[in-house]
């Protein structure tokens, strides 16, 4: 990854990153609804590994690349949204509305 510029490197794994959280935190909605509580905590544990695994290199190396601390919050707030109206729209059958 080394040859691939910084910001490439930072919010691209900040978007996968994203994708493995909201799947931890909402597809149990639909996947595991019938299942008791604790399997479904167990299952979203185990995929948020996999977006800590992203998560955290993707910070260090924003951060050691000249990106404040705000820069990639906010940055990490926007890729959220921009994971999560696809995901509830197109995964989740929700429709699109404002609020």
């Amino acid at each position: 990854m080394n040859s691939l510029p910084v910001s490439i490197q930072t919010f691209g794994l900040l978007a996968l990153s994203n994708v493995f959280m909201t799947f931890a935190w909402y597809a149990h909605l639909r996947d595991l609804a019938a299942k008791p509580w604790w399997v479904a905590a167990l299952v979203s544990w185990g995929i948020a590994l996999a977006e800590y695994m992203l998560q955290v290199p993707a910070n260090r190396i924003g951060y050691a690349g000249g990106y404040s601390l705000a820069q990639l919050k906010i940055s990490q707030e926007v890729i959220t949204l921009a994971v999560f109206v696809p995901f509830s729209i197109y995964y989740m059958g929700q429709p699109f509305k404002w609020d």
